[in-house]
């Protein structure tokens, strides 16, 4: 971020008649909501294994991310994998809320796969008629240890009376997980319009281990640039009869790409969360806990010398210029 830049750019702001401001703000979250998570899996004579997780996808990439953890633990390719999630008519669960969906379901899904593995021992061990301590699991196949006898994991649930190896596990982690981090933007205002600009931003989040880090990267940004819009631009507008009138996105402000500028965004994964065995931590509302704060703080500071001292959220242009121009008069 250039700190020590700061001043230069201000300066030079300034010869363009605007106000540049910085702001900083460092946080922890609380998260994980409830700390229990139900998962089925299923293999089934057609070569697909399902996992059934009550958790629900909403655009934060679990279904990419529990692909990943089933396909590691089970040792078959990403291809053979089928995920179906937020059904609680399939298996109980508990949605996706307060960042719990990959440290709290996808511990369910580690504990589910040694069930399901411990089953599918048990199963082979009938089939090859060995003693189950004999069996071993590797790459889609059980053998019996030191011999070539062995059966695949699909051949093994095509023998089963419903077709399928199925299992279902229920696992509460420890405790929640506390991410954490430092979030720093600049911003220009026009003293003449009240516009707000973003000019600059940076963070550093402490994530844990993160499973796909370009999803956690993602969701950071996306909800760095969702903190933006609630500081600048987000309102529920309604009239005096009590009608939204800013009920679809043609009356409604977001940001969009050219509202944002480049954000320069780290990542800190040397100290996994100690509350499940991912390592992970909760960071779907990092962004938004740490870009509101540091955005406002960053306006607050351009207005600093205009003598306005609080504002209060979405800094449109007429609410901002109003408050630098009773500011001005105060001074009279």
């Amino acid at each position: 971020m250039d700190w020590d830049g700061f001043a230069v750019r201000r300066t030079l702001s300034e010869k363009r008649g605007m106000l540049r401001g910085r702001g900083l703000a460092c946080y922890i979250e609380w998260t994980g909501g409830d700390l229990s998570e139900t998962v089925r899996i299923e293999a089934d004579s057609d070569g697909i294994v399902t996992l059934f997780s009550g958790t629900q996808n909403m655009g934060q990439g679990l279904g990419t991310v529990f692909t990943q953890l089933l396909s590691e633990k089970l040792q078959i390719p990403m291809k053979t994998v089928n995920i179906v999630l937020g059904d609680t008519k399939l298996v109980k669960g508990l949605g996706s809320f307060g960042s719990r969906s990959l440290f709290v379901g996808g511990t369910a899904i580690l504990e589910g796969t040694k069930e399901f593995l411990k089953k599918g021992r048990e199963l082979a061990a009938e089939e090859l008629e060995a003693a189950e301590d004999d069996v071993v699991y590797q790459n889609g196949f059980f053998h019996v240890k030191g011999t070539s006898i062995g059966v695949g994991l699909f051949d093994l649930a095509s023998k089963q009376s419903q077709k399928l190896i199925s299992t279902e596990t229920e696992k509460t982690v420890e405790g929640r997980s506390w991410p954490n981090g430092c979030h720093i933007a600049e911003v220009e205002i026009d003293p003449e319009t009240g516009s707000v600009f973003l000019a600059r931003y940076g963070s550093v989040d402490d994530t844990g281990k993160m499973i796909n880090p370009m999803i956690v990267d993602g969701q950071i940004k996306g909800g760095i640039a969702q903190g933006a819009g609630q500081v600048l631009l987000e309102q529920s507008v309604y009239d005096s009869d009590g009608q939204l009138l800013t009920a679809s996105f043609m009356d409604y402000a977001i940001p969009r790409a050219d509202d944002l500028p480049e954000f320069q965004s780290s990542t800190f994964t040397d100290a996994p969360c100690l509350t499940n065995p991912l390592g992970a931590k909760g960071v779907g509302e990092i962004g938004t806990v740490g870009s509101i704060p540091t955005i406002a703080n960053a306006i607050l500071d351009a207005l600093w010398d205009q003598g306005v001292r609080k504002f209060d959220m979405p800094a449109y242009p007429q609410k901002i210029w109003k408050l630098i121009q009773d500011a001005k008069n105060l001074r009279k």
